[in-house]
């Protein structure tokens, strides 16, 4: 074996090992990345030639986590690891984003990187290392690749920034971001934060960038020393340039004077760009008309598209729809759109519409987590819908992909910094994109709080999001940003920043960077810009419905939560779940019980108040206290000779002596005509030292004339002293006896 094995230390001591040739040797790359007791393993491979009629990058980016890796067994029937969860797709995204760009735009071969988790203890998190291992193993391979990246995770902690925080370090952040870069650029940034300013989020940005050249600079070197400086060489396109040349002389004025047309309507434009190409088709010679050429003509007309739409930026300051490049698309929205929903709402940008609802439920509704390394529950959930309608495309909607849980979370988090901590409602938004033309993400931020608003959930302030694109030439010396792009933009731009708060700072942010040369410079302009526009869009959220209702909707579940001593949880609940489950039937209401340190934490919901109201007092007479002095009802549980039992509290027994029944003198209990299941009020007189009740019927009852109140029964501790007593004066009687003989 040649095993190169290189250590990257962090700011605060602790070092990255980076292993390769040990492992895995029959990938075209593979390392081991070890920090503490986090082990990734990460492989690559690719195919050495590209499948026929194949014009883009088709990569395919895996992480996995195994449960071994800290020692558990993965839940369902099978226990074993089964489809990707929500976690481990967002990672895989991550790291995708990051490689994607840095491969050659020629280079087409089916590509696979795997990144899986072979050992955690739970301390360091190990996404933040996902990045890393990725482009190391690229590095220590043939395949073409313009990094290396690494990917860091940076937290502000305490207003000090960390790099690759613990996890447990990371409860206290208030900001986190993974970012991705090379040597010399950023490549990718997501996180969240609590309200920070612009200049905060680009300083973390700073911070993260200098922990990844040295990663960076590793790889480079493990690079040289496995022998991989030469990358393999290929061959994936056939090219002909002087019909590339004829197509950009035929077309590329016409596309020019459709990009600053200002043509506001998308499928208008659309076709119009279609129609030229296919007018180029149309005027050549039926026999060159092969498929294969028309692919190759359509392939140099997009370049010419986005030639023209570029320059009409750049040169004129004119984009796509007519607007300026700080200019936001007219919106509009709308609250109580869908009457029967505890919350919704529509928010339209321009040709981009999401209809967002919002429900409210019980802790029975929370999402149950049980991954690898993370398991509980969560209370607030964000589902984001791409219906294929939404952008006319004919085609069936097969599920929820990869960009519908990205583009979900992205809201999520932006939203999670307004809900109240603690709120006893569990929360679903759920934003269904019916029409799209760029930053639908943004559209559910939008919508998903004026849903929130609409439904009472008061949130602490209103969230706005805005999308950023950039147009660049020179390795950005010549650059226009730009506000609220369209879906073209971004596809044919170098950009997408998203960007989302309040009117006092930043709570989620994403950036995709597709070129070199991206100056901090810009990013900065790009934040100021951003400010200004969801300032503007916050404006128009709030011309909406300024804040939450006062109060939910009627037909919304009420819920009470109250506290219990922990001793009483088993009481409450009963054996076998009868108890609790006989309340529901009861009263109509849904109880839900959580251990919390020393109390219990009891939820109950209906829909009216009367069922929480019986559920309550239920509850409460189960876990109340018995108290000397206070009048119960209580039923007959047991007849004894010498009373009966009853039980005057759930769960709570004492004896009703016979001589307490009433003013009447019984020889047998039989007399007193009680039997099981009698019901009466009893009055608590007293709870002995050994916990023991004694009860009374009797003085809840007026006396006879003339009744003389008996001598008391004396009590256990009398009744044995004065035996204590006679066995005293018994022995000393025959003491005395003894002394006379």
């Amino acid at each position: 074996m040649n095993v190169i094995r290189k250590t990257v230390p962090l700011p605060d001591g602790r070092e990255i090992i980076i292993e390769t040739g040990k492992l895995a040797k029959q990938a075209d790359g593979a390392v081991m990345v070890t920090l503490g007791k986090t082990m990734l393993l990460a492989t690559v491979c690719s195919a050495q030639e590209a499948n026929p009629g194949t014009d883009f990058m088709p990569l395919s980016v895996d992480y996995k986590e195994k449960f071994s890796a800290c020692g558990r067994f993965p839940g369902g029937f099978l226990r074993r690891e089964g489809r990707p969860s929500d976690y481990e797709i967002l990672i895989s995204r991550l790291v995708d984003r990051a490689l994607r760009p840095l491969f050659p735009d020629d280079y087409h071969a089916e590509t696979f990187v795997n990144v899986t988790l072979y050992s955690a203890d739970g301390v360091d998190a190990p996404d933040a290392l996902a990045g890393l291992a990725a482009s190391a193993a690229l590095a220590v391979s043939d395949i073409p690749f313009g990094g290396p990246i690494s990917e860091v995770r940076v937290a502000r902690i305490d207003g000090e920034f960390v790099i690759n925080p613990t996890m447990e370090q990371l409860q206290k952040a208030d900001l986190e971001l993974i970012v991705a870069a090379t040597l010399d650029n950023i490549m990718m940034v997501e996180g969240e934060m609590k309200e920070v300013s612009e200049d905060v989020l680009l300083n973390a940005i700073k911070a993260a960038h200098e922990a990844i050249k040295p990663q960076c600079q590793v790889q480079l070197d493990m690079m040289e020393a496995a022998g991989k400086t030469e990358k393999r060489q290929y061959c994936h396109e056939d090219n002909d340039e002087d019909l590339r040349r004829d197509v950009r002389e035929k077309t590329y004025q016409k596309a020019y004077d459709i990009a600053v047309s200002g043509n506001a309507d998308k499928h208008c434009r659309t076709a119009a760009f279609e129609a030229i190409v296919e007018e180029y088709i149309a005027a050549i010679p039926e026999e060159e008309a092969t498929d294969e050429r028309k692919a190759l003509i359509k392939r140099y007309y997009h370049d010419v598209e986005k030639d023209a739409m570029r320059r009409a930026i750049l040169d004129e300051g004119k984009r796509l729809d007519g607007r300026k490049t700080n200019e936001i698309r007219p919106i509009w929205s709308e609250v109580d759109y869908l009457p029967a929903t505890h919350g919704s709402a529509i928010f339209t940008r321009g040709e981009t519409q999401s209809l967002s609802t919002v429900t409210l439920g019980t802790k029975l509704d929370e999402k149950i987590i049980d991954e690898a390394l993370i398991t509980g529950t969560d209370r607030f959930l964000l589902h984001y819908n791409f219906p294929p309608f939404s952008t006319g495309e004919a085609r069936p909607s097969r599920g929820v992909g990869r960009r519908e849980v990205g583009h979900g979370n992205l809201a999520l988090r932006a939203l999670k910094p307004v809900i109240p901590e603690n709120y006893k409602y569990c929360i679903r938004v759920v934003s269904d994109i019916l029409e799209s033309n760029g930053s639908s993400s943004m559209a559910t931020v939008c919508a998903g709080t004026l849903a929130l608003m609409d439904a009472g959930v008061p949130i602490s302030k209103p969230v706005s999001g805005i999308a950023m694109g950039l147009i660049s030439e020179n390795k950005g010396k010549n650059y226009a940003v730009l506000s609220d792009i369209l879906g073209d933009e971004d596809h044919l731009g170098d950009m997408d920043f998203k960007v989302t708060g309040t009117r006092d700072g930043i709570t989620a942010t994403q950036m995709d960077i597709k070129v070199d040369g991206l100056s901090y410079e810009i990013l900065e302009n790009a934040l100021r810009q951003a400010h200004e526009g969801r300032m503007h869009i916050l404006g128009k959220i709030t011309e909406t419905i300024a804040e939450p209702r006062a109060d939910l909707k009627p037909h919304v579940p009420r819920i009470e939560v109250i506290t219990i001593p922990k001793e009483f949880i088993g009481a409450v609940i009963g054996p076998q779940g009868k108890i609790i489950q006989g309340i529901q039937a009861e009263t109509g209401a849904t109880i839900s019980i959580e251990e919390e340190g020393e109390v219990g934490i009891v939820e109950i919901a209906a829909a009216n108040r009367d069922s929480i109201e019986a559920a309550l007092e239920k509850v409460r007479r189960i876990t109340a206290m018995p108290e000397a002095g206070k009048v119960y009802s209580s039923t007959v549980k047991s007849v004894m000779p010498y009373g009966v039992f009853v039980e005057f509290m759930p769960g709570k027994e004492g004896l009703l002596h016979i001589s307490e029944i009433d003013y009447n003198k019984y020889a047998t209990i039989e007399e007193t005509g009680l039997k099981e299941g009698d019901t009466f009020d009893v009055k608590l007189i007293e709870i002995d030292k050994s916990g023991k009740y004694r009860l009374s019927s009797r003085v809840l009852k007026e006396a006879p004339e003339g009744w003389v109140e008996p001598a008391p029964r004396p009590k256990s501790d009398d009744r044995h002293r004065g035996k204590r007593e006679r066995r005293s004066d018994n022995r000393d009687k025959t003491r005395g006896q003894h002394d006379r003989r």
